[in-house]
């Protein structure tokens, strides 16, 4: 299925001290660095979105990454899914964000696999869904512009306005069963939690 990679790195860090993210340092290697990894099964093109004046860390041996700036600054992720769907050439787009360390290359063409019938699928662990960490059809733009255009950021919102495949707790255990590709890095303790996991296991 032609499916391109996307990664949100519009945040600004404020809980991490206003700190870059996508530079962080885990095992050696950048954050976004390691993000781009896991998508590298995908596309020859891996589009980043975010604020173009923020310098995105050069990739050794990396896809081509296309970085395009945010169609509506400051409307959070939902912006920025938008505007990587609006860049992507692929029908469907695997959405990941950029403070992601611990994705799993096996649950990510899962999620791909199921997708087909759908507009977008989407984790979801428990009551928990991750709306960062699924795959959206170009057919999503037009209810996002809608959402967008009325002020309403929710992505969880726009779920009741798709069809949507959630993955659930089962499923997703088949393929990471600590749920460690849900971990996502919000403040300077996630970060520390982060670099032990990738040191005590080798990730």
């Amino acid at each position: 299925m032609n499916t391109s990679g996307i990664i949100l790195a519009g945040g600004k860090g404020r809980r991490l001290g206003y700190r870059d993210k996508a530079s962080e340092i885990i095992n050696q290697g950048r954050l976004l660095e390691r993000v781009v990894s896991s998508l590298s099964f995908l596309s020859p093109i891996i589009i980043i979105t975010g604020d173009v004046k923020k310098a995105i860390p050069g990739i050794k041996g990396a896809p081509k990454i296309e970085v395009v700036a945010d169609i509506y600054p400051g409307k959070g992720p939902l912006g920025g899914i938008y505007s990587g769907l609006r860049a992507s050439s692929s029908p469907r787009n695997l959405v990941v964000a950029c403070d992601m360390p611990f994705l799993n290359q096996g649950l990510l063409q899962y999620l791909i696999e199921v997708s087909g019938k759908f507009d977008a699928a989407v984790l979801r662990l428990g009551e928990e869904v991750e709306p960062l960490h699924a795959v959206y059809s170009k057919d999503c733009l037009e209810p996002i512009e809608q959402m967008l255009a009325k002020g309403n950021l929710s992505v969880h919102k726009l779920f009741e306005m798709i069809s949507v495949r959630y993955v659930t707790t089962e499923e997703i255990e088949r393929f990471d069963p600590e749920h460690l590709s849900s971990f996502n890095i919000n403040t300077a303790h996630d970060l520390e939690i982060a670099k032990k996991i990738s040191y005590q296991r080798k990730l």
